[in-house]
């Protein structure tokens, strides 16, 4: 590729090996010690403050899952690498590539990667965002009281 093509993009983050992209740092899925999770990392891809948004990329290592949490903004997700399943309010699903999740505000969710593969995925969010809360033991009770959920929780 020639030097004037490489240049004509200054907004083009190329695309590299492992799910990563020229440029962008990945990060540590949270920064405090108090979220139960495993095997996550995230990568911010774009973040306008005139559009109030963000892309951001996440990996779930194989048989890793994210927090389980809610709050209340809404987020946009799209699988776009591996399988695994998800909890979104009283709903657990299977998910795989091109899946669009959406998940309302203040709904409790989760995503688990299969066993055998990473799961990856585009989320879409305010740049500007609440923090999220985790299950009481009391609101953790009330989500195991349904088998499917449970399931899904210990699983």
């Amino acid at each position: 590729m020639s030097d004037a093509i490489k240049n004509e993009a200054p907004n083009l983050r190329r695309h590299e090996d492992g799910f990563a992209w020229q440029g962008v740092q990945r990060l540590a899925y949270k920064q405090d010690g108090d979220a139960p999770f495993h095997d996550v990392s995230r990568q911010t891809l774009f973040s306008r403050p005139d559009l109030a948004g963000e892309l951001r990329y996440f990996e779930v290592g194989p048989g890793g899952h994210t927090t389980l949490e809610r709050h209340g903004h809404v987020h946009g997700v799209v699988i776009v690498r591996g399988r695994g399943r998800c909890l979104v309010g009283s709903d657990v699903s299977e998910i795989g590539p091109l899946d669009l999740v959406t998940i309302p505000g203040w709904t409790w969710h989760q995503f688990k990667a299969a066993p055998d593969e990473p799961l990856g995925f585009l989320c879409l969010v305010d740049a500007t965002r609440d923090r999220p809360a985790l299950p009481t033991p009391e609101e953790l009770a009330t989500l195991r009281a349904s088998p499917e959920i449970a399931a899904f929780l210990d699983g």
